[in-house]
């Protein structure tokens, strides 16, 4: 089908959400769940083409991490949708209400943006995640994912298709935009059908979204995050920590790529990281001072402390003081997730003040940033601008409000 006529049906799909029920939604969500899981298998069969086509392409081994699915992944897509469907229904929440003097009852309510559209790369969980929490809240899904991952999609979509069809919800709700890049072009000009476009992937794609969307862009962001271990910090903590942010899952945006290191810490906690490091598998680049600490760090260039590796590489410097720490994350930082670790009160409330992102973490590792660890269900992305969404994207996200005025005949004087 056209894109056009996608989006004219999704718009259509989209009227019927705002009139559903918690339960019908919720009643949606359930048989959507069943019916991935349902064809398990052949979901699986699918994405090992995709994988196939991925690494016969030379595609490096990190992206093809994100791409492949395995039965915990396609378990952890059907409890995403059951998870949503536990959660509140945000749609007709008072955000905040009062009363004139003249008696008339101002409400300001949520209410469903209308049709999403959501163009992302591999990851064909983020397909269920997407649709699930698009549902819940009231939109239709516009999903534009990569030619990666198409059979896995394929076989995604329709499944999430069949499951609203079996709850006697329009399956125009989901629908899965293929096509060449003129596609991609037209979902972005497509002022009036999409209400807004939610882009999730790579600098590239992102930044193609935000510079050349005539739709209004919710901007998801890369994450070059920084661990800073400042000179009163718990070796044993700041070794587990780096190591759970670093290595947990290397190649998601909320993984650990720099370490900021206090001097006067170092000497006692660089030995002992560097070997942990070393075991994980982690190759570390250092500055000068670093590499002193052992021959097989590698010489880090300027340009590495902007790098999102999305691999196990970890840049590695060592800092003056916590100043010097909070000056580095604010010329390099990309505004997604950014953590100390310390025993001081007065250099944890510095550092949550002084740095500027989506999250500050005191004492606890980056990989939970993250809509499922935040108790959302899932999520649509991880928000990194400052307007009406910042962080982990969930239900409230997805949603505008409009004021509800009620009076008994008053005019204005």
């Amino acid at each position: 089908m056209e894109f056009r006529s996608q989006a004219l049906a999704a718009r259509e799909a989209s009227r019927q959400l705002a009139t559903l029920t918690r339960d019908e939604k919720d009643r949606a969500l359930h048989a959507m769940a069943d019916a991935v899981a349902a064809v398990e298998k052949k979901l699986l069969a699918a994405n090992a083409v995709d994988v196939d086509a991925a690494r016969r392409s030379g595609t490096p081994e990190a992206v093809i991490d994100r791409l492949r699915l395995d039965g915990d992944r396609v378990r952890g897509m059907v409890d995403g949708l059951r998870d949503v469907e536990a959660l509140p229904d945000p749609v007709g929440d008072l955000v905040r209400g009062w009363r004139l003097g003249n008696g008339v009852e101002v409400r300001q309510v949520r209410v469903p943006f209308g049709v999403v559209g959501i163009i992302y790369e591999n990851r064909p969980n983020v397909t269920a995640d997407a649709a699930g929490l698009c549902l819940k809240s009231g939109n239709a899904a516009l999903l534009r994912g990569s030619s990666s991952a198409i059979e896995s999609n394929r076989v995604c979509v329709e499944a999430l298709r069949e499951g609203l069809r079996n709850a006697g919800v329009s399956a125009d709700a989901v629908a899965l935009v293929e096509g060449g890049r003129g596609v991609t072009g037209e979902m972005m000009a497509a002022r009036g059908l999409v209400d807004v476009l939610i882009p999730r992937g790579g600098a590239g794609l992102i930044n193609a979204v935000v510079e050349g969307a005539k739709v209004p862009v919710i901007e998801t962001g890369t994450g070059n995050c920084h661990l800073y271990v400042d000179a009163s910090a718990d070796i044993g903590k700041a070794v587990a920590v780096l190591l759970n942010a670093k290595t947990q899952r290397p190649s998601v945006c909320n993984a650990v790529e720099t370490l900021l290191v206090h001097r006067d810490i170092a000497g006692a906690f660089l030995p002992v990281a560097l070997d942990a490091l070393r075991d994980a598998g982690v190759t570390v680049h250092g500055t000068p001072d670093v590499v002193a600490f052992a021959d097989d760090v590698v010489p880090a260039g300027e340009d590495e402390f902007d790098a999102e590796y999305l691999s196990l590489d970890l840049a590695v410097r060592i800092v003056a003081d916590i100043d010097e720490a909070i000056t580095h994350i604010r010329r390099h930082t990309t505004g997604h997730s950014e953590t100390v670790i310390t025993e001081s009160r007065a250099a944890a409330d510095r550092f949550v003040t002084e740095i500027d992102a989506a999250a500050v973490l005191v004492n606890a590792s980056s990989r939970f940033v993250d809509g499922g660890q935040f108790g959302f269900g899932a999520e649509i992305g991880i928000s990194t601008q400052k307007l009406h969404a910042r962080g982990p994207m969930g239900l409230a996200e997805l949603t505008s409000t409009k004021y509800i005025v009620n009076g008994d005949g008053q005019v204005r004087v």
